[in-house]
């Protein structure tokens, strides 16, 4: 998508080799216009797929999963959470992912409620880098019995192998903007 494509030139900043940021448009302050329109390409690469729910990591992929939920029809979304509050009493889905910005693992949950067979889930993610997210949401899709058509991610970081791993399990991947490389303080896209 060659609007996220110049913004990330324009307003990206890399810190190393490794990290992307882009909080001014994507993940803590949002350009709603764009996001939309992320999520309208997003229905696009997806369409005739059978999709009824959009499901996603709280919280930087929360914009754009609405977006394309939105745009495929107003589909529900739902997110997994990072921690499991008292009101969940239903029962669960979980799968750990491990966070390499951040350093962490969290167990994500998504409560049984939501998500279960018969449903065709896609899942969206601000970043794809070694595909721990979404390995995590693909493993709730399993667990609950629900069919994964595919990964929708707004920026990729392709030399971190996340998305051939995907791929690797019969997901099939769609990503905005594909990054090679963040050497030098430079962008360089696929």
């Amino acid at each position: 998508m060659q609007e996220l494509k110049d913004r990330i030139l324009k307003d990206g900043r890399c810190l190393g080799t490794d990290i992307l940021k882009v909080d001014s448009f994507l993940n803590h302050q949002i350009d709603v216009g764009l996001t939309a329109r992320m999520g309208q390409e997003f229905a696009r690469l997806f369409s005739g797929l059978g999709i009824n729910k959009v499901l996603t990591i709280e919280t930087s992929g929360i914009p754009a999963a609405y977006a394309a939920a939105h745009a495929m029809g107003d589909l529900p979304l739902v997110f997994a959470k990072k921690t499991s509050p008292s009101t969940m009493v239903d029962g669960v889905y979980s799968a750990p992912v491990k966070s390499f910005t951040k350093g962490t693992v969290s167990n994500v949950i998504v409560s049984r409620r939501y998500i279960g067979p018969g449903d065709v889930v896609l899942l969206i993610d601000d970043f794809l880098a070694h595909g721990e997210a979404a390995g995590g949401l693909y493993e709730i899709c399993r667990q609950a019995g629900a069919q994964c058509a595919g990964l929708g991610a707004v920026i990729e970081k392709k030399y971190q192998g996340g998305a051939e791993k995907l791929r690797e399990k019969g997901l099939k991947v769609q990503s905005l903007a594909v990054i090679t490389s963040l050497k030098d303080g430079k962008i360089e896209f696929e």
